[in-house]
């Protein structure tokens, strides 16, 4: 009996030291787990650039439209029939070339009699000087009646529409037998809209582009500033362009105030059309072969510049003064010497494991129950097996 009990102690003590070392190798896989599992971010070593000579330039971004440098409209100006037509679209033509006429019949009788009215005004008054009889009244007859001869003749030349410049028909808007009620005639400055009549002569070999800036940069904008259009058409094919004009007056669309710029575009592609929509960069400030620093490395508040510098191992504030800002580099005027090392904003490198729900199995104590097993504190539960209580 004593025996038994002993062997039975012994077993007892054998499973004690078994829960011990179970919970032990627990307690420590748990610690590992959550060692490796939780992720943390890696320190980074400071990043620096040098300063370093380099071109700097500061750009002004806008997008704009193609356009032609010229676009006129001719229209006729007195009341007819279409008689002939002699253009048609995609016809090159040059200044004063015949484009089209009205019948000439009413035209013509009207100069025939403005003419003898002329005639009969003036006899009057050489009859009446001859006479010494004359009156200003008859003076004044003759000269009315040469202005109205002049005007049936101005009618008359108006009965056959001419290009008002050199360029291409890119519009016809009637034919021979139409009606046409009278207008106007004449070139239409480069617009966002294509002028209309009878006849649109288009200049396809000078382009322009018209383009909105912001209200924030256009003071920056000066005539004959270089800038680089690119046609989203073509965008591998980017046009040398120049300012040529900055409207004086805005437009404002959604409380958005812009203001219009326009440009003349150098030796555009031969597949260019107008109305091709385009993006533009306008260098506005540039220098060359001066000290620069990235960008990034510039803080600036209020007036005041500074930049990070590190030295033997050590980091300091140095205040500096700047000249042209470009995107990616500023140009520094003093406050820095060529090769010193500005440190640049830290990127984090290392990984975060996000805790999520898992599900575990674990061994318990022997016996009958629920234990904690592997599951992770982030929602995990673990199953196992120990004594029931």
């Amino acid at each position: 009996m004593r025996s038994g009990r002993r062997r039975l102690s012994r077993v007892w003590v054998i499973n004690g030291l078994l829960v011990v070392v179970l919970v032990g190798g627990g307690v420590a896989g748990y610690l590992v787990f959550f060692a490796s599992d939780s992720g943390a971010s890696s320190t980074t070593a400071v990043r620096t650039a040098a300063v370093s000579s380099r071109d700097v330039s500061e750009v002004v971004t806008a997008a704009g439209a193609v356009q032609s440098g010229y676009s006129a409209a001719a229209s006729f100006s007195g009341t007819g029939t279409v008689a002939s037509v002699d253009v048609k679209v995609g016809d090159v033509v040059t200044k004063g070339q015949k484009l089209a006429s009205v019948d000439t019949a009413q035209a013509s009788l009207q100069v025939t009699i403005a003419q003898n009215n002329v005639n009969q005004a003036y006899q009057t008054l050489v009859d009446a000087q001859a006479k010494g009889t004359s009156t200003p009244q008859q003076q004044t007859a003759l000269d009315s009646a040469v202005l109205a001869r002049d005007q049936a003749n101005e009618a008359l030349a108006a009965t056959t529409l001419t290009a008002p410049g050199d360029g291409t028909v890119t519009s016809v808007s009637g034919k021979v037998g139409d009606k046409v009620s009278g207008g106007s005639s004449g070139a239409a400055a480069t617009t966002t809209t294509a002028p209309t009549g009878f006849v649109v002569v288009t200049d396809l070999k000078n382009f322009v582009l018209h383009a909105n800036v912001a209200e924030s940069d256009v003071s920056k904008l000066k005539v004959d500033q270089a800038a680089t259009v690119t046609v989203n058409a073509l965008p591998s094919q980017p046009v040398q362009a120049k300012v040529t004009g900055v409207d004086l007056l805005p437009t404002t669309s959604n409380n958005v105030v812009q203001y219009g710029v326009t440009l003349a575009l150098t030796d555009p592609p031969a597949t260019l059309k107008p109305g091709q929509s385009a993006s533009v960069e306008i260098t506005v400030a540039s220098a060359t072969g001066v000290l620069a620093v990235p960008s990034a490395a510039l803080s600036t508040i209020g007036a005041a510049n500074t930049v990070t510098v590190l030295e033997n191992g050590a980091e300091s504030r140095k205040s500096v003064e700047v000249g042209v800002r470009g995107d990616q580099y500023v140009q520094i005027t003093s406050g820095l010497t060529a090769n010193e090392q500005v440190v640049l904003p830290q990127v984090a490198t290392g990984t975060q494991q996000q805790g999520g729900n898992r599900v575990g199995t674990g061994t318990g104590f022997p016996g009958t129950g629920t234990g904690v097993g592997g599951g992770r504190v982030g929602g995990g539960t673990g199953t196992g097996t120990g004594p029931g209580r």
